[in-house]
Order: C-alpha cells, then sequence, then structure tokens
C-alpha cells in the first residue's frame, strides 16, 4: 500500500497541474482584453477599409473618366439629329435649283421655295423653334428691336407697323428679336421722328 503522504502529494500535484492550466487557458473574458487579438482585428478592419477605399478611387476614376468622353461627345456630336434632319431641305433646295435650269415657268419655281420654305419652317418647329408674330402688336422690348419709328394715321400708338426680319423663340426663350418698325404718334406741334438703329 501506498503510503498516505505519497497520496497526498499526488492530488497536491494534480491540483497545481490543475491550476497551471486554468492560468494557461485564458477565459472568453480575457481573450477580450488581449492585445494580440485586438491588434489583428484591427489590421483585418483595416485591410477591409484599405480595399473599399481603392475600389472607390477606381470607380470614383472611371466615373471622371466616363463623364468627361460624355462631355465631348455632346459637343462633337450634340447637333448631329438636327443636322440630320437639316439635310433633306438641302436636297430640296438643290432639285428646285436642277428644275429652274429646266424649267422656264417662274410660278412652277416659287412654288417649289414655297414647299421648301415650308419644309424648313416646320423642321425648325419640330426643333422647339417658332417664330415671333409681330405685325399689328403692342411693341415688346423683351422679343421686338425697334428699327424705325414712324408716325401712322393707320396705327395705333406704339403698335408694330413693319417687320424687316422675324423673330424667333427657343423652347419660350429669345433665339432672335422681330427687327420691326413702330408707330410713335407724336406730341403736339412734333413732326414725324425717324430713328434709325445700327441696322
Amino acid at each position: 500500500m501506498r503510503k498516505e503522504a505519497e497520496i497526498n502529494d499526488d492530488v497536491r500535484d494534480g491540483d497545481d497541474a490543475g491550476q497551471a492550466a486554468s492560468v494557461e487557458q485564458p477565459s472568453d473574458d480575457n481573450r477580450a482584453d488581449d492585445p494580440t487579438l485586438k491588434l489583428q482585428e484591427a489590421e483585418k478592419k483595416a485591410a477591409e477599409n484599405y480595399d473599399k477605399y481603392l475600389r472607390s478611387v477606381a470607380e470614383f476614376d472611371n466615373y471622371r473618366k466616363r463623364s468627361i468622353r460624355e462631355k465631348a461627345d455632346a459637343i462633337n456630336y450634340g447637333n448631329e439629329k438636327l443636322l440630320q434632319d437639316f439635310l433633306p431641305l438641302l436636297d430640296g433646295i438643290d432639285r428646285a435649283l436642277e428644275q429652274s435650269d429646266k424649267v422656264g415657268d417662274i410660278e412652277s419655281f416659287k412654288k417649289g421655295l414655297r414647299m421648301i420654305r415650308d419644309q424648313f419652317l416646320g423642321l425648325l418647329e419640330k426643333n422647339g423653334v417658332e417664330s415671333i408674330e409681330a405685325l399689328q402688336k403692342d411693341f415688346d422690348p423683351n422679343l421686338h428691336e425697334a428699327m424705325l419709328q414712324i408716325d401712322s394715321p393707320d396705327h395705333e400708338h406704339n403698335k408694330v407697323v413693319n417687320e424687316f426680319e422675324k423673330g424667333f423663340l427657343l423652347k419660350g426663350r429669345l433665339l432672335r428679336p422681330a427687327r420691326v418698325s413702330v408707330c410713335k404718334r407724336p406730341s403736339s406741334g412734333d413732326g414725324i421722328k425717324n430713328d434709325c438703329g445700327d441696322a
């Protein structure tokens, strides 16, 4: 039989080994406080953030290049559709010129020119351009440019008498003012006032 002292020593050695094992194996609470684990987690998160940063920079660079290319295309080819619409008009003018050489009928030539004019006005209207009605209207400095002021008994004061050049609006914004003459009634004793502009 083993001696009682030896048995007590074995029990004590087993307790010491259990205590050592418990010291060597940190608990979950101790792992959260472990600086090495914290550093590893921080490095992993930093790597993920750096990868996201690189992706964002690449995406932004691609967006910037695409925007520059689209802007250049808009500048170079923005009028492409409008110009395509003008080509049939040019064809009509060429046909009218060919017919004018062959036919001595001036009325047919005028009719062809009117058709081309109507086609051209339709093209302008399709692209948002509308003409400004000026004759017999009140003079509007936002739409009309007075080239001449005349006294006319047939017209009211400040009415448009003649139209030298048609004015046009582009989708409601002034593209070109109508150049007109305006009736200005002189005050008693004044003569007719003719005021020619820079035309």
